[in-house]
């Protein structure tokens, strides 16, 4: 593919998008990289290598969902800056 000027701008014209005549140079060069890079992908012989879909062999690696005692209440609000008998008390957010 050959990217020229009238490309470059077709695209900026598809993507709603404007720019400069030295951003377009920028632009037309990045694209020409991009177009290479993919070409040069092209060369691999990939005949037999299976699409790669997960990056290890492991499936389904969890833990068991063991049901374990939680904190109790005085625990858990011996951690808080301030409370106040059964709740954590927070400065107000909200005003009238």
């Amino acid at each position: 593919m050959i990217i020229d000027d009238k490309k470059v701008e077709d695209l900026a014209h598809l993507a709603r998008l404007e720019f400069s005549d030295n951003q377009k140079q920028s632009i037309k060069s990045d694209l020409v990289r991009i177009i290479e890079f993919c070409d040069k992908l092209n060369e691999v012989n990939t005949e037999g290598v299976e699409p790669l879909i997960y990056l290890s062999d492991q499936k389904n690696i969890l833990r068991q969902d063991i049901s374990k005692p939680g904190l109790s209440k005085l625990e858990v609000l011996k951690n808080a800056p301030s409370a106040d008998s059964d709740y954590f008390k927070v400065p107000k957010v909200i005003t009238k």
